[in-house]
């Protein structure tokens, strides 16, 4: 007889297996970051997230926090549990030793080894199995991830803050644009990235640290993309105590000089350049291959967002507008060099939310 089906428990279980979730995202490359919940008679009985580093997975962490309480329970996994041996065996197998009566999947993991036969494992041996519950929240949770095995590069996020005539700094630098709420928002968006990236010009003109500030947070590698070597080495992006990296990424041309200029305190990649610098679109796919990075946030500045946005590898923009007008400085975007409007970069499901005094504009290119 099929287990009773609760709607309404799903959905609160499943928001709590994607609370697990969040609590590590950008930590868990290459693996996807997942939460999973037990439940027995209504109740939580053990919950658990992916480890830093991706093992072990969230379900056998669970089970053991569990122990034999889980025969007859229902698990919540906000991510298809894998079916393939790798540095640890299938969790599918797992919840199956474990006696789960049933297993209810946010989303299907589009990694091949799993896709689809970590469900038809679980329902071979006898487990009712329910998918979609919360799976645009779950699908999103893990954009990184799903992007990086679907098109074989990260997810990029292209952030910028401007003010409300679409300029990113004024004549003279100084001064912030955004506001702390929005800066703050920022800062929970490079806890949770696998790295955050600027091009030379920002790390000439702002000298940023490009770290998390946030208390309990954990920096992001930090990626600066400077074809011609034109940052100082002394800037300060260079010179972080931190447990991430900072990757200056430059030509192949160029690397011998990179290691004289910059020294051993800063890691070097060689990308082949293109006319407009580097080849973004080469960078992103060795950034997914190389470092198994799945989400990176994009900071700017307007050239490097030009390059990448004309490379079409940006998946969603996110501009902060502060209520300020310049009428001078320096724009948001520079170098697409479209002439006509029919050119122009079209953008899907526009959203607005106010952060602060700020609007914070969001939507996905098309």
């Amino acid at each position: 007889m099929a287990p009773r089906v609760d709607h309404q428990a799903d959905l609160r279980f499943m928001r709590e297996a994607l609370a697990e979730a969040v609590t590590v995202l950008g930590r868990t490359a290459p693996n996807p970051a997942v939460g999973c919940v037990i439940v027995k008679q209504g109740r939580v009985i053990a919950r658990a997230a992916t480890a830093p580093g991706g093992r072990p997975h969230a379900e056998p962490q669970a089970i053991a926090i569990a122990g034999r309480r889980t025969a007859g329970a229902t698990a919540y996994v906000s991510f298809e549990p894998c079916a393939h041996f790798g540095q640890t065996p299938p969790c599918a197998d797992a919840l199956i030793a474990a006696r789960i009566e049933r297993a209810v999947i946010g989303c299907l993991d589009p990694y091949p080894p799993v896709r689809g036969r970590g469900v038809a494992r679980l329902r071979r041996a006898g487990i009712a199995v329910d998918i979609g519950v919360l799976e645009d929240e779950c699908r999103r949770l893990n954009e990184g991830f799903i992007t990086r095995v679907t098109k074989r590069r990260p997810f990029v996020l292209l952030k910028m803050a401007m003010s409300l005539d679409g300029r990113i700094a004024a004549p003279k630098p100084g001064g912030w644009i955004s506001s702390e709420q929005s800066r703050e928002l920022v800062h929970r968006w490079r806890n949770e990235c696998d790295a955050v990236m600027a091009g030379a010009g920002t790390v000439i003109v702002d000298n940023p640290r490009l770290t998390c500030r946030l208390k309990g947070g954990r920096d992001p590698v930090r990626i600066v993309v400077d074809a011609a070597l034109r940052t100082p080495p002394q800037a300060r992006v260079y010179h972080q105590r931190s447990a991430a990296p900072t990757v200056l990424v430059t030509t192949p041309e160029n690397m011998d000089r990179a290691r004289e200029r910059y020294g051993r305190k800063v890691q070097l990649m060689a990308v082949r350049g293109s006319d407009a610098g580097i080849d973004i679109r080469l960078l992103m796919r060795d950034l997914a291959a190389s470092r198994a990075i799945s989400k990176v946030l994009l900071e700017g500045g307007a050239h490097l967002a030009a390059s990448a946005l004309h490379a079409r590898v940006v998946d969603r923009v996110a501009f902060f507008v502060a209520p300020i007008i310049f009428g001078a400085g320096i724009p948001a975007i520079e170098g697409l060099q479209t002439s006509r409007a029919s050119h122009a970069i079209r953008l899907n499901n526009l959203r607005a939310r106010q952060i602060g005094p700020d609007w914070l504009l969001e939507a996905e290119p098309a």
